[in-house]
C-alpha cells in the first residue's frame, strides 16, 4: 500500500500547517503550554482497587507545581490497566483536573494502531456526551482535555510503512494528538524523518514526547513546525532545556510525581540566569533518581518508572518517619519490600530532598 503522506509541501502550505497548529494549541491551552507535565502515578488500595482518595490527594499536592498531566501513562500502569480500571482512573482524572483547573492528556497506550484509533473514537464520543458539546474540539476544551497520547505500533518487525499508515490513520481523525517515543515498550523507534513528515502533514500533531534516552529527533535538528517537544528521559535536566541550548520545549517526567517543585526551581534559576544554582539542583535530582532506580531495579513486578516513583512518593505522602509502613501496592498485587523503602528514604535524606511532612 503506498504512503498516504506526500513527500513534500509548498512553503505556503507548510506555513499554513504551522499557523493552524499554533492556533489549535492556543485554543486548547489558552494560558500557554506548561513546561512541566506529569504522568501521574496510579495508587491502589490493599484489596487492589484503585484508590480514588489517594489519587485526588496526590493531584492536589502536585497542582501548585504541575499544570498538565498525562493519565494514564506508563508510570500510571497504562499498559497494564484493564478497561474497567482505565475508565475508573479516567473518571477521577477528568473530575479532578476540572476542580483543580489543570489540563489532561489522555494516554491511549495500545499495541496496535487500530486498537488505539477505536479507543480514541470511543473516548471522543464519551467526552461529547459528558460535556453536551456536539463539536469535538469544543467538548475537549470544556473537559480540559488537550489531546490523546499514542505510541508507535509495538514490535521490532514493524516497518516504516506500517508505522506511517498506523500513525496517519489516527492523525486523520483531526483530533489533537501527542506522539510518544517509548522504545522500552514498543521495541522500536519512530524515525526522525517520519516524525517531521507527520508534523508537516498534520497540524493536529501538537506534542512529541521522547522517553528513549537517545534523543534522536532532537539531535537530528529536524524542524517540527511548532510541535511542542517534551523530554521524558530522566537526568541532566539543565542540559536538555532550550534555555541551555538543549532544544526541548519542556519535560514530561515520571519523577514530577515527587520532584515537581524542584524542577520548577530549576526552570526558575535558568530564567533568572542562575546557571550554577540550576545545575546544582539538577545534579542532586539526577543522583537521587539514579540511586532509587538502582534500588528498585531487582523487583520483578511493575516497571522501573512506576516503582521508583512509588518508593519516593511513599515519603512524600506519609512523611519522613513512615519507613515502617507497608510499601506501596503495585498493579500486579505485590508490594515494594521494606528494604527498598528504607534505602529510598536514605537516598532522599542524603541528597537533601526528603519532604518535611506528608500530603496524605
Amino acid at each position: 500500500m503506498p504512503s498516504q503522506i506526500p513527500s513534500s509541501k509548498s512553503g505556503s502550505e507548510v506555513r499554513h500547517e504551522v499557523e493552524q497548529r499554533a492556533q489549535l494549541l492556543q485554543r486548547l491551552l489558552p494560558e500557554g503550554v506548561p513546561a512541566l507535565w506529569c504522568p501521574l502515578l496510579t495508587h491502589y488500595k490493599s484489596d487492589g482497587g484503585i484508590d480514588e482518595s489517594r489519587i485526588a490527594a496526590h493531584l492536589r499536592h502536585l497542582a501548585p507545581h504541575v499544570k498538565g498531566f498525562l493519565i494514564p501513562g506508563s508510570t500510571s500502569d497504562g499498559w497494564e490497566l484493564n478497561d474497567e480500571e482505565f475508565r475508573q482512573l479516567l473518571e477521577i482524572a477528568l473530575e479532578q483536573t476540572q476542580k483543580l483547573e489543570r489540563y489532561l492528556l489522555i494516554g491511549v497506550l495500545k499495541v496496535e494502531a487500530r486498537e488505539a484509533l477505536e479507543k480514541i473514537i470511543d473516548l471522543k464520543n464519551d467526552i461529547i456526551s459528558r460535556t453536551g458539546e456536539l463539536d469535538a474540539e469544543k467538548a475537549l476544551i470544556k473537559a480540559r482535555v488537550c489531546g490523546f497520547t499514542i505510541c508507535a505500533p509495538r514490535g521490532r518487525e514493524v516497518t516504516r510503512g506500517e508505522m506511517e499508515r498506523g500513525l496517519s490513520s489516527i492523525l486523520e481523525t483531526g483530533l489533537p494528538i501527542a506522539l510518544y517515543q517509548l522504545p522500552q515498550i514498543t521495541e522500536n523507534e519512530i524515525d526522525p524523518d517520519l516524525i517531521a513528515q507527520l508534523a508537516e502533514q498534520f497540524s493536529n500533531f501538537i506534542f512529541f514526547k521522547d522517553s528513549s534516552g537517545t534523543d534522536r529527533l532532537m539531535l537530528s535538528g529536524k524542524d517540527l513546525g511548532g510541535v511542542f517537544t517534551m523530554r521524558g528521559a530522566e537526568g541532566q535536566y539543565v542540559d536538555w532545556t532550550k534555555a541551555a541550548g538543549g532544544g526541548y520545549d519542556g519535560f514530561l517526567l515520571s519523577t514530577a510525581n515527587c520532584l515537581a517543585a524542584e524542577f520548577n526551581q530549576i526552570f526558575g534559576h535558568l530564567a533568572a540566569k542562575r546557571g550554577k544554582a540550576a545545575r546544582e539542583l539538577s545534579d542532586r535530582a539526577t543522583a537521587l533518581i539514579s540511586g532509587v532506580f538502582e534500588v528498585v531495579k531487582p523487583w520483578p513486578d511493575g516497571n522501573a518508572f512506576s516503582n521508583a516513583n512509588k518508593a519516593m512518593d511513599h515519603f512524600f505522602a506519609f512523611g519522613p518517619s513512615t519507613v515502617d509502613l507497608p510499601g506501596p501496592r503495585l498493579h500486579g498485587g505485590s508490594r515494594l519490600p521494606g528494604e527498598m523503602i528504607r534505602k529510598t528514604g536514605e537516598l532522599l535524606h542524603r541528597h537533601g530532598l526528603m519532604p518535611g511532612r506528608g500530603y496524605s
